[in-house]
């Protein structure tokens, strides 16, 4: 189940456990449920376009979708007529499908660096790599270099 605003599962499932348990919210379960089926039905209609897309809204008959940007958007509105027949065998009753664009900030993605481990004899075969090279004034950095990144590994 896919609930707007989330994209995962887990806070899917936590939205309706809060709706079910509360009992003013409760009300809002049956809408919730019933917008994550047309979500799905939307993705299964179109599966690669519909990957970033939402369904904002489902009301008189007019289905409001929203898309991340005005690409996805023009793209999105050639398929309309096929998306709109296909939620139509679903038994939804659509008349009208409107598409929003809805910038979103993105979130970057946490990037984990590993540092790299060299085992011993990498690190005395880089030492003596950096013994036996001529003591030249173009072997110079690259000397330095190896002899740093060794103490660095030591």
């Amino acid at each position: 189940m896919h609930i707007y605003g989330t994209k995962t599962r887990k806070t899917a499932i936590e939205v309706t456990d809060f709706l079910r348990r509360n009992d003013k919210m409760a009300g809002l379960l049956p809408a919730a449920m019933r917008m994550a089926s047309l979500q799905a039905d939307c993705a299964n209609a179109l599966p690669s376009m519909f990957s970033n897309c939402d369904v904002l809204s489902f009301e008189d008959a007019r289905l409001v979708l929203a898309t991340p940007s005005s690409a996805v958007a023009a793209k999105l509105k050639q398929q309309v007529p096929k998306l709109q027949a296909a939620l139509q065998k679903k038994g939804w009753q659509i008349v009208d499908i409107k598409l929003k664009v809805q910038v979103t900030r993105s979130i970057a993605p946490v990037v984990h660096t590993r540092q790299l481990v060299l085992p011993a004899t990498a690190t005395s075969a880089f030492e003596q790599l950096g013994s036996a090279l001529a003591p030249t004034e173009q072997n110079a950095g690259l000397i330095a270099a190896i002899k740093a990144m060794a103490a660095r590994r030591r």
